[in-house]
């Protein structure tokens, strides 16, 4: 064989059969194809919540949360008569202080779009989306976390300061997120997911900023799929109409 042939063999073999690495756009349509028309559209569970400052423990609560997808989210900080709690809706998010609304401010809430909004959207809409909470969906690399093989959506090998969604590569759900704004790192780490239907959910969250633990929650009594009345969501509606008591 003449080598000048061999050296094209070569070449070809080492590039032409390389695996392809999918970028950020492609990662998420394969979540999207996955879960789009099979994803649990209400949620509702309860948490203990751990708050800590410079790493230790100052104290715990309980919360009491439901979900409606795409864009639906309330907290209650204790039971729900002490009228503590905030309703994210749409762009928006409602605070509640015993009984009172004590404000209104825009609050997209991108956890509860990422976390299974993106489902019930058109596709070009979630990359629109993800677009604007910062993630640069061209880019993307493979990694491992905690052992196991993820995809890595908004930055490239190496880029370890440019907001980034860890997903696991089997079954395509978020176990971390990273952003940096203003000199402010935020991490959320989420793990021991359970399935929900044809969905999951975490059930361990770590939240951390510039690496100092702020916030532990742990998920108990998980629910999924149920009938939930749309005014536990409207800001009007509060302390009238409650999901559990």
């Amino acid at each position: 064989m003449q080598p000048k042939l061999l050296l094209v063999i070569a070449v070809f073999f080492a590039f032409g059969f390389q695996k392809h690495n999918l970028d950020g756009r492609e990662v998420l349509k394969k979540m999207y194809d996955r879960y789009s028309t099979k994803w649990y559209r209400t949620f509702t569970f309860n948490q203990t919540t751990e708050v800590y400052r410079n790493d230790t423990l100052r104290h715990t609560e309980t919360w009491y949360e439901a979900v409606m997808f795409p864009d639906k989210f309330r907290i209650d900080f204790g039971p729900t008569d002490s009228g503590n709690a905030v309703i994210y809706k749409g762009d928006s998010v409602s605070i509640f202080r015993q009984g009172k609304l004590r404000g209104v401010r825009k609050d997209e809430n991108d956890l509860t779009f990422i976390l299974g909004g993106m489902y019930f959207m058109p596709f070009d809409k979630v990359l629109e989306k993800i677009q604007g909470y910062g993630y640069d969906i061209t880019k993307s690399h493979e990694d491992e976390w905690k052992g196991n093989p993820v995809y890595v959506v908004g930055a490239n090998m190496g880029e370890d300061t440019l907001n980034q969604l860890w997903i696991d590569r089997k079954n395509l759900y978020v176990v971390r997120m990273l952003t940096f704004n203003d000199n402010r790192k935020e991490e959320g780490i989420f793990e021991n997911q359970i399935s929900l239907g044809s969905g999951w959910t975490e059930t361990k969250v770590h939240f951390y900023i510039n690496n100092k633990l702020i916030q532990v929650e742990t998920y108990h009594d998980c629910k999924a799929g149920m009938d939930l009345d749309p005014r536990i969501f409207e800001a009007s509606e509060f302390g009238k109409v409650y999901w559990q008591k």
